[in-house]
Formats: structure tokens, C-alpha cells, sequence
């Protein structure tokens, strides 16, 4: 039995603050009709895909923060987008801002999920990696508050059998980090989905602008050959509001070639056909996991949160 997953990569150029949910409910509506035409199966769309980046203004209305969140999925105002879906019979990954209650108390989280040919959700994951900062900081030309309105994601990461093989997901930053790819790959993940939005300006340190778009290859690429997976990574692009975002959505193979790639920052849309036994080539040999690893060497991993001192420093003298 085949297992060609024939996937689409649908980049969204920017949304304006005051564009409404309709609008961008109603452009990824006409990129999931293009990719069906095109024989897709699945369809990524970014992270934050319904509004423009709210993290990028400081905010102390509840009401108004708020106002970017969905609680519940799907509403009023997305349900036509998984209407159509389940017509067309393709799937998608949608991010969006998730408002919750659970045990009652109100949650905030950055979420995506995963939705099946029929309409149906059948995967989550909330973004654990959140980048920034939670108070104003005015030296900033827009800032990154992510870390002010959103939670830490509580899901893990999640794989989940769907579409004839081992989906995970993840969302933007979480991509910088070797341990996401790695908590999936030891769940046999075979496709890893994300949305980001990232800008061109990182204020921090304005010195590595030129390497934003280098950096965001080189994780997925190196994501997907140290784990044998597939990766889809969709950007929302573009000028929004004022600030730069890269585009550069892209299909990765599990061997770590780009295989597929937008050339706009525009709404944009990419195909590829993944064989997801492919997976196989690298997981079964080079990164054979239960032949070669050795976790117990790999304990300062989750022992610990920041770099502790390496032998024979000064500190540890000290502490000793």
C-alpha cells in the first residue's frame, strides 16, 4: 500500500489589524480549493493564521486581548473553512489563538491543530517555546509579547496516527530547538507541521538580520535529517503592519533537502509528494534511535533548565 501523502504548503501574505476573521477564513478557503485541484490530501496553513500578529503591540485590556482569541474551535467565523474542507475532502493545520477553561480557570494558549479529510479534529498542540518578553520595553520598534499572552503550552508534543502515517506538530520558535524534533522523532514522527511568523528585524540583536532567513532553513533542514521526518513550515509573510516578516515556506524530505519552496510573501501555495516511507531510509540506518542512542549520557538534558559549569571552572571550584 502506497504511502504518498501529496501535501500543500499555503503561506498567507499579511493581514491587516482590522482585516476580519471572514477575510482570512475566506483566503484559505481559495488555497484549499487550489491545492485539492492540485490533488493535496493535507494543507499547512501558518501560525496566528486569522489575525495579524497581535504580539507585536502592548496591550492592558483584557477584553481586547482577548478579542484575538477563539474560544471555541470551530465558531461562527471558521467554521466555513472546515465546511469546505470536509466538501473537498482535504485536511489541514490550522494556527490560531486559543482561549480555554479548564478546571475553571481561563486559559491563554498559542495553538494549532490538525484536522482530518472529514472535518474532524483529530490532533492539538499548544506552543511550549515561547519567545520575547511580558512587559513593554520601549526601545523595541514593535515588540514580541508572547510571553505576556500566552501560556506555556501543556500538551507536550504530541504524534498522532492520521493520513496513512505519524503526524506531529509544532509552531515558529519551537522549530529553533533540537529537543522538539527529538521528543517526536522518539514517537516515529514521519511529517512535522508548523506555522510561524517571523520578522526580518530581530531587535535583540539586529546583527544577525541578514542570517533570519539562513537560521529558519537550518533548523528544519537539520530537524528533519536527525529525525528522519518530513517537515512542512508555512510562513505568514510579508509587510504586516509595518514589520517585515521572511517568507520562505517550505517541504523538507527526511534526508534534509528543501524539495519545495515559496518565492513570494505573498498567498502562495506548494506542493510536494511525500513518500512517507522515506522516513525509513534515515531512521532505520544513520539515526537507527534504538540501536545508537544513549540517554543515559543525555540526563543534563531535562535535569536541568540553564548551562550549568563545566568541569573544572572556576564557579564549580568555588561551589565545591
Amino acid at each position: 500500500m502506497s504511502r504518498v501523502l501529496t501535501l500543500a504548503a499555503a503561506q498567507l501574505g499579511p493581514i491587516a489589524r482590522d482585516e476580519p476573521r471572514t477575510s482570512a477564513v475566506q483566503r484559505m478557503i481559495g488555497l484549499l480549493r487550489q491545492a485539492k485541484a492540485a490533488g493535496a490530501q493535507l494543507v499547512v496553513f501558518p501560525e496566528l493564521a486569522l489575525t495579524s500578529f497581535f504580539p507585536r503591540w502592548y496591550f492592558t485590556d483584557q477584553a481586547q486581548i482577548d478579542s484575538f482569541f477563539e474560544p471555541e474551535m470551530p465558531g461562527p467565523e471558521t467554521r466555513p473553512l472546515f465546511e469546505e474542507a470536509a466538501s473537498l475532502e482535504v485536511g489541514f493545520y490550522l494556527g490560531y489563538a486559543e482561549l480555554t477553561e479548564e478546571a475553571g480557570v481561563r486559559r491563554h494558549f498559542n495553538t494549532s491543530i490538525l484536522v482530518d479529510a472529514g472535518g474532524r479534529i483529530v490532533g492539538k498542540y499548544r506552543k511550549v517555546h515561547l519567545p520575547g518578553h511580558s512587559e513593554y520595553e520601549a526601545w523595541r520598534p514593535f515588540q514580541h509579547l508572547e510571553k505576556r499572552y500566552f501560556e506555556v503550552g501543556n500538551l507536550g508534543f504530541p504524534v498522532y496516527r492520521a493520513f496513512g502515517g505519524n503526524l506531529g506538530m509544532c509552531i515558529c520558535n519551537d522549530r529553533r530547538w533540537p529537543e522538539t524534533f527529538r521528543v517526536m522523532g522518539l514517537q516515529g514522527v514521519e511529517l512535522v507541521m508548523l506555522g510561524y511568523n517571523t520578522p526580518t528585524h530581530y531587535p535583540p540583536a539586529p546583527e544577525h538580520d541578514h542570517l533570519q532567513c539562513f537560521h529558519n532553513h537550518l533548523v528544519l533542514q537539520a530537524g528533519a535529517y536527525q529525525n528522519g521526518t518530513w517537515v512542512v513550515a508555512v510562513a505568514k509573510a510579508g509587510r504586516e503592519e509595518g514589520c517585515d516578516l521572511i517568507g520562505q515556506s517550505c517541504i523538507v524530505a527526511p534526508t534534509g533537502e528543501i524539495v519545495a519552496q515559496c518565492s513570494t510573501l505573498q498567498d502562495e501555495l506548494i506542493l510536494a509528494r511525500c513518500d512517507l516511507d522515506r522516513c525509513r531510509e534515515i531512521q532505520q540506518n544513520i539515526f537507527n534511535f534504538a540501536l545508537h542512542r544513549n540517554p543515559e549520557s543525555y540526563r543534563l538534558i531535562t535535569d536541568t533548565r540553564g548551562v550549568v559549569a563545566p568541569i573544572g571552572s572556576p564557579q564549580q571550584q568555588h561551589e565545591a
